[in-house]
């Protein structure tokens, strides 16, 4: 499965020679819309970025969406401003558990009289409109609740991103994880659990001599031996 990175700023087409010249990460719509592949296969996009341009990200959004395989968009660390537009375009949307979604209004600055800036606040909430349509299309949230939460600037932990329908999933997570005292009592894994209820699928009238059978294909098909506890795992920490 091919992954696409945003990472970095959202910038314009043409300023991403500026960035790429400083070797600084960034995201241009071109990024991404030129790594699409050709014949539709599944995609991931790995979102790591605070966001930027308004205008870019909802291209890099609207050509996600109209991307003819499955969407798969992790978040990495930060989705925030324009970088939460793009992660909304996900089916699914996954969140590491130490990751943030922030939304807020629309941000510019224009020289003029007070009619430049009656047009630019006007332009600004017609802009904030525009993103809280992407996450209301997500979410199925009221329009009035999105617009106040950006009016507050939002931050979103994980469990919250989930709760509030941001996103689809916690990562590495799983929802079979049962709290248990085991000493080495027998328990079968929750996989094997999961592979006998595949093989072994409620039937009427089973004779004793198919039950007989079935247990011994069952035994055979896991090749069940002792569980021993999985070996810890470590890897380098973000020093910060």
């Amino acid at each position: 499965m091919k992954k696409i990175n945003v990472k970095g700023p959202i910038i314009s087409n043409d300023d991403k020679w500026i960035y790429d010249m400083l070797e600084m990460d960034s995201t241009a719509p071109k990024d991404v819309i030129d790594a699409l592949p050709d014949d539709g296969s599944d995609i991931e996009v790995d979102i790591n970025s605070g966001g930027g341009l308004v205008t870019a990200g909802s291209e890099i959004y609207t050509a996600l969406m109209n991307y003819s395989g499955k969407v798969t968009v992790n978040i990495m660390g930060m989705a925030a401003s324009a970088a939460s537009v793009i992660a909304m375009a996900g089916n699914p949307t996954r969140i590491s558990p130490v990751g943030q979604i922030m939304i807020h209004n629309s941000a510019a600055g224009v020289y003029g009289d007070y009619h430049d800036q009656d047009k630019l606040s006007d332009m600004l909430k017609q802009l904030n409109e525009a993103m809280a349509n992407a996450y209301q299309l997500k979410t199925k949230l009221p329009m009035d609740d999105l617009l106040a939460k950006m009016d507050s600037e939002t931050y979103l932990n994980a469990d919250q991103a989930k709760e509030l329908g941001f996103v689809d999933e916690v990562m590495f997570t799983d929802d079979k994880i049962q709290l248990v005292a085991d000493g080495g009592s027998g328990l079968l894994p929750q996989t094997a659990i999961d592979k006998i209820a595949e093989l072994v699928k409620p039937a009427p009238d089973l004779s004793d001599t198919d039950i007989d059978r079935i247990s011994n294909a069952v035994v055979q098909k896991l090749n069940i031996q002792p569980t021993k506890q999985a070996e810890n795992k470590f890897v380098d920490p973000f020093a910060f």
